[in-house]
């Protein structure tokens, strides 16, 4: 038979109360820290994914169209330069 010590028990149960103290100030820490995080985050506009890929397609597009105005005008420079 295992022998029961008060000092030993009342060690262990205070040992458990402070371990879940501890469980818990940390969940309300985190809870705390995403709330602020929220509110932080709040007046920040952000795009959707479809707008994103819509500006961006947007973006390559007037590149390329730059990219062939570009090679246009260096051609008819140097149409002009042997003249």
């Amino acid at each position: 038979m295992q022998s029961q010590n008060p000092i030993i028990a009342d060690f262990v149960k205070l040992a458990n109360s402070a371990a879940g103290t501890v469980a818990g100030m940390s969940r309300e820490a985190r809870d705390n820290a995403r709330e602020r995080l929220r509110e932080r985050l709040g007046g920040i506009d952000f795009v959707s994914r479809e707008e994103f890929d819509t500006v961006k397609a947007m973006a390559q597009k007037a590149r390329e169209q730059a990219d062939a105005l570009e090679a246009k005008v260096a051609e008819l420079e140097a149409k002009l330069a042997k003249k």
